[in-house]
């Protein structure tokens, strides 16, 4: 099993959720990770680091590459491919904070 599937299991479960939207400051939305296949563990790590940080700031995006592991260096290696992590690289790099929002399940 992979270190990402893993570290998913260590997380809080996003169940309850539909989304996670991130905020710029103006508070616009920039995207919204949905709660579906293929994005259900990046709303895990961003939901994980919304509670922790209370916002997806630099020492959040830091700790959102660890626990994407092996799909850190694959986002490296292929810019485009991983846009969730991307995003965390560019946070890291620019010294951004996004803002957070859930959006709840119905």
């Amino acid at each position: 099993m992979s270190q990402f599937s893993e570290n998913l299991k260590k997380l809080p479960g996003v169940s309850h959720l539909a989304a996670i939207n991130l905020l710029d400051a103006e508070g616009n939305v920039l995207v919204s990770i949905e709660n579906k296949a293929g994005s259900q563990g990046s709303l895990s790590v961003y939901n994980h680091l919304a509670q922790t940080y209370g916002a997806i700031t630099p020492d959040a995006a830091r700790k959102g590459l660890e626990l994407f592991a092996e799909h850190t260096e694959d986002a490296r290696l292929h810019p485009g491919k991983h846009p969730n992590i991307d995003r965390l690289l560019s946070l890291l790099e620019e010294k951004k904070t996004l803002r957070t929002k859930h959006v709840f399940a119905e």
